[in-house]
């Protein structure tokens, strides 16, 4: 059995070795065996993990406590594991017997917590035939759960692969441009972006991809053939392609690109412009701007606003939501972030230009709507820019840092709150729209009805919404009541909207009612 204090030892010996071999030989570091480089690579993992929990996460902890649930998250692989400690030290059990016993490290001790992990985590596949035939990956999610089980719902690990997927949807990733279905066993394109190398080269909807590279598609999932079509940025692919309509196949030769995916579709009338946001990354901002532009330029001055639909947007990057609310607003707080970390401390301003050029405003939500859309919508609401139609939204009022760890895997761990402009803290509330349709089939008209013989009643609503203590959870829960969150996928909220802005007059008794009242926005 190998010991504590021999995993010490061939950590430091490795660390000595790696660092003299890189200023000399470099061959030389094939003579270190993979059994000791997968130890410090798996206490550098643990370390790395519990150092930045300890570190950033919304509230302290010990690594102690960290790394007793991360240990103790082995047990979701083998349940006759456990693990028991005292003020002195830390015992690995199985079946009620001790396999391991160490003297507990210093309560903030990442390294040491790291190296002792890996003790126990080693020592039980000498014991547990479940634990010894988990792959890598396998123990490091059960141990990361281990550690996430005691912290909020939003902090999670994600492997390697569940992380690659991650920072595609946050970042983008080099691709063709295109999108595709799995029907009857065959790949099927359901959407080509434009100005993308699928476009440019002739893709077309409804074309059944038959091969990539010269390899035919054969039982493959829809993960697997994106990963064949995704690739490094500017390398070739070929693409072989069947179109029923013209009854014959053909090939396309594409370079790939940086593709981020579309979160922003627009929709223009002879009245208005209907916006569509579906999520944040890194794209949002930039598409919102420029539709934003093309409508002013090409659309005529009878517009009467624009409604902004944030219905089932899951949220996504923080600086985006921030972006896409100061392209509506001149002046003002936009949001505020409060965390532990002094890097989670921040206060966002609109920085001067209204791209909506004073338009009339109204914005849909609806209980999907979370994160960073509730972001654009409480600062909208707040500083009295945009009417609220809807219900209340998600309540998802944290943010999460992204920590990525030396294999690859991703900590996604709360570390602040968001606080509206006018300082009520989101999480668990949301926010809470000035026209309500919860509970609403499809009578706009009633919408409309409710809010002009309630309007004292929702007026004294949103004032309470905006003062209850984040820690008032029973206060906030009735709060919420008041307007309960659904999922509202009917035309309901966008023909309130359209009517709204239709009708000057009804637009300013919606805007008036969620007036905060604070210096601000005098």
């Amino acid at each position: 059995m190998v010991s504590f204090a021999q995993i010490n030892s061939i950590y430091l010996i490795i660390v000595v070795v790696v660092g003299l071999v890189s200023c000399s030989n470099p061959q030389l570091v094939n003579q270190s065996s993979s059994s000791d480089i997968n130890i410090t690579r798996r206490i550098e993992i643990y370390t790395a993990g519990y150092r930045n929990i300890s570190e950033k996460y919304i509230r302290k902890l010990n690594v102690s406590d960290i790394a007793f649930g991360g240990i103790q998250g082995l047990a979701s692989i083998d349940p006759a594991l456990k693990i028991e400690r005292d003020d002195a030290f830390v015992r690995l059990l199985i079946n009620g017997k001790e396999i391991a016993f160490n003297k507990a490290p210093k309560p903030m001790d990442s390294r040491g917590w790291g190296f002792l992990t890996t003790h126990f985590e080693r020592t039980a596949t000498q014991y547990s035939r479940l634990i010894e035939i988990a792959d890598e990956e396998k123990i490091y999610e059960a141990v990361f759960d281990g550690v996430m089980a005691n912290l909020d719902a939003f902090s999670r690990y994600a492997g390697p692969a569940e992380a690659e997927v991650n920072r595609a949807r946050r970042e983008g990733f080099s691709g063709i441009g295109i999108e595709f279905n799995i029907k009857s066993g065959k790949p099927v394109i359901t959407n080509v972006q434009s100005n993308m190398p699928a476009a440019l080269g002739g893709l077309r909807v409804n074309d059944q991809i038959t091969h990539i590279d010269g390899s035919e598609l054969f039982n493959l999932t829809k993960r697997e053939i994106a990963k064949r079509i995704q690739g490094s940025m500017r390398s070739k692919v070929v693409i072989r392609v069947y179109r029923k309509t013209e009854g014959r196949h053909f090939e396309i030769t594409m370079a790939r690109t940086h593709i981020v995916p579309k979160t922003v579709t627009t929709e223009v009338t002879d009245d208005f412009v209907y916006i569509k946001i579906s999520g944040f990354n890194q794209g949002t901002a930039d598409s919102m701007e420029k539709e934003l532009q093309k409508v002013r330029r090409s659309s005529s001055s009878r517009l009467n606003g624009l409604i902004i639909d944030l219905r089932g947007n899951p949220g996504g990057l923080l600086k985006q939501s921030i972006r896409v609310a100061d392209l509506l607003l001149s002046k003002g707080h936009i949001i505020s972030t409060r965390g532990r970390h002094p890097d989670s401390l921040h206060h966002y301003e609109a920085s001067g230009r209204d791209f909506a050029d004073g338009w009339r405003i109204v914005v849909l939500v609806d209980g999907k709507s979370a994160s960073a859309s509730e972001i654009v919508a409480a600062a909208l609401q707040d500083r009295g820019r945009a009417v609220v139609v809807g219900t209340a939204s998600y309540g998802k009022g944290t943010v999460q840092t992204v920590i990525r760890l030396p294999n690859n895997g991703e900590l996604n761990l709360t570390w602040s709150r968001f606080i509206a402009p006018s300082g009520y803290a989101l999480q668990g509330l949301g926010v809470r729209p000035a026209i309500c349709t919860s509970q609403l089939k499809n009578s706009p008209q009633q919408a409309l009805v409710q809010f002009l013989s309630n309007k004292l009643k929702t007026r004294s609503t949103l004032a309470s919404w905006r003062q209850v203590s984040l820690y008032a959870k029973k206060a906030r829960k009735v709060l919420r009541e008041t307007c309960a969150a659904e999922q509202r996928i009917t035309s309901v909220e966008k023909e309130i909207g359209k009517i709204l802005l239709a009708n000057p007059q009804l637009f300013l008794q919606a805007l008036e009612l969620a007036d905060t009242k604070i210096e601000a926005l005098k």
